[in-house]
C-alpha cells in the first residue's frame, strides 16, 4: 500500500532557484526508505515539506490518499512525527518525563494514561531509568533516543529522521541507527530518514539520492552504492566495506562485493 505519495512538487526560498524542482516519490507502508545528498540537494526541505512546515508552489502531497493542505495540516502531523538533527533544540521540559508528556499533554491525555504512554515508549528507546533526569545531563545520543521516543508516543504512522545522527558521535550515531532499525524490523514503521550518514543506507529497503533538488537516482542499497564513482562526484561517501572491497580488487583479490560490515566479514571468512 502507498502510503506516502509526492507527485511534482516543486519549492523555491526565493523565487529564483528550485530547492525542490520537480520531484515524485512513493513510500510503500513499513518502508525504510533514505535519502541522501550534499549540502544544498533539497534533501531537508522535501522533509519540511511532507510535514507541512513548508507549502509547495506546485506538486502534491499525500498520505494515506489524503492530499496534504493548509486546511488539514494538523490533522495529518497526527500521522507524521519528526526527530530534527539538533538534539539541544528539540527539548521543551526539565527533565525526560516532562519533554516526552510534552506533545501528550497538547492533545489533552488523561494524567493516568500519559503516565502509561510515557513509561512505555521511554522503555521502548531504552531511556525508562532516565525520567527524572535533566535533558542537559544525557548524551547527544541519549537526547536524541528521548526525541524518539516522544515522537513514538504520539503514535504516528511514519517517523521522519531529518539529519538525526548528523551531530552525534559514532557512539551516538550507532545508538540511534540501531534503534532506528529495531523500530522498522519489529515494529514495521513507515520510516523517512534525510541523512548523511552512508552506514545507515545500507540498512535502509530503498534509497534516494537527490542532487540540485532533483532525484539524481534510487533504488535498492545494492543498485546504489554499486554506482561508486557518481556518488563520489556528487560528493557523497562510499561505505567502508566497499571501500575495503576496492583495495581488495586492486591487489588481485577475487571476492563479492560487500554492501555492509556484516557482508564485509562473511566474505572474508569464506
Amino acid at each position: 500500500m502507498k502510503q506516502l505519495n509526492i507527485k511534482d512538487l516543486v519549492f523555491s526560498y526565493d523565487r529564483e532557484v528550485n530547492a525542490v524542482d520537480g520531484i515524485s516519490l512513493s513510500v510503500n507502508q513499513g518502508d525504510y526508505v533514505t535519502i541522501i545528498g550534499h549540502n544544498g540537494s533539497g534533501k531537508s526541505t522535501v522533509a519540511k515539506l511532507i510535514i507541512g512546515l513548508l507549502e509547495a508552489q506546485s506538486g502534491w502531497i499525500s498520505i494515506d490518499g489524503t492530499a496534504l493542505t493548509p486546511e488539514n495540516v494538523y490533522e495529518i502531523r497526527n500521522k507524521i512525527a519528526i526527530v530534527f538533527q539538533n538534539p539541544d533544540n528539540q527539548f521543551i521540559g526539565s527533565t525526560v518525563r516532562d519533554d516526552i508528556a510534552f506533545g501528550l499533554e497538547n492533545r489533552m491525555m488523561e494524567p493516568e494514561l500519559m503516565d502509561a504512554v510515557i513509561n512505555e515508549f521511554s522503555a521502548r528507546v531504552g531511556m525508562e531509568s532516565f525520567l527524572d533526569h535533566e535533558p542537559t545531563k544525557l548524551s547527544g545520543g541519549q537526547k536524541q533516543r528521548v526525541a524518539i521516543a516522544g515522537a513514538l508516543a504520539m503514535n504516528p504512522e511514519i517517523l521522519v529522521l531529518d539529519e538525526a545522527t548528523s551531530m552525534l558521535d559514532p557512539k551516538g550515531r550507532k545508538e540511534v541507527n540501531d534503534l532506528v532499525h529495531e523500530l522498522h524490523t519489529k515494529n514495521a514503521m513507515t520510516i523517512l530518514s534525510i541523512t548523511h550518514d552512508i552506514e545507515e543506507v545500507t540498512m535502509s529497503d530503498y534509497v534516494v539520492v537527490m542532487n540540485e533538488g532533483k532525484i539524481y537516482m534510487q533504488g535498492t542499497p545494492q543498485d546504489i552504492l554499486q554506482r561508486t564513482q557518481e556518488l563520489i562526484d556528487l560528493q557523497l561517501d562510499i561505505p567502508f566495506s566497499i571501500k575495503f572491497y576496492e583495495a581488495l580488487k586492486r591487489q588481485g583479490l577475487d571476492v563479492n562485493t560487500p554492501y555492509d560490515i556484516e557482508g564485509m566479514v562473511a566474505e572474508l571468512c569464506q
